[in-house]
């Protein structure tokens, strides 16, 4: 029986690469002398540090551009709050986001039974298994995901027939 998986992946050497080309810009931008601005990675979280929330908010913009730059979607980062650190320093945790979480699976699920297409989902971890008699059917259920589900970046994988 035909089948796929829907799943939410990072390149973790694609964001590591980010985070050290953000760091060396930072280090020679002019705007940033003498800041103590920079970017902290440990695994999937990392830690954003900056002299004030201005530039905090630029070291976020260089960042995201880097990681554009090297094909990973920004909507996988989800920001923390900004906290202050001592003086005007602020620090802000982002996490990266890998997989889909209960609940989007779970809409993601319901959305493909209210379609009334002939294929079948399944939560399977954190991915979403599709499984149905006709590749056209599961071509359509790609074009349905793809279409409404636009919070998060979603790949399609281990499609076999």
């Amino acid at each position: 029986m035909p089948s796929f998986d829907i799943v939410s992946q990072v390149n973790e050497q694609e964001v590591k690469n980010a985070v050290e080309q953000t760091n060396k810009e930072i280090t020679n931008r002019y705007d940033f002398k003498g800041s103590d601005a920079r970017v902290e990675q440990k695994e999937l979280e990392l830690k954003v540090f900056a002299d004030d929330e201005f530039k905090l908010g630029q070291v976020m913009d260089v960042l995201r551009a880097r990681l554009a730059k090297r094909n990973v979607d920004v909507r996988c980062l989800e920001p923390g709050s900004v906290e202050k650190i001592s003086g005007d320093k602020v620090k802000q945790p982002v996490k990266v986001k890998a997989g889909i979480d209960q609940d989007k699976a779970k809409g993601i699920v319901k959305l493909i039974k209210d379609s009334k297409l002939k294929v079948a989902a399944s939560i399977q971890g954190d991915a979403v298994r599709v499984s149905g008699a006709k590749k056209d059917d599961l071509q359509s259920a790609i074009q349905l995901v793809k279409k409404s589900v636009t919070e998060l970046p979603i790949q399609f994988i281990n499609f076999r027939d």
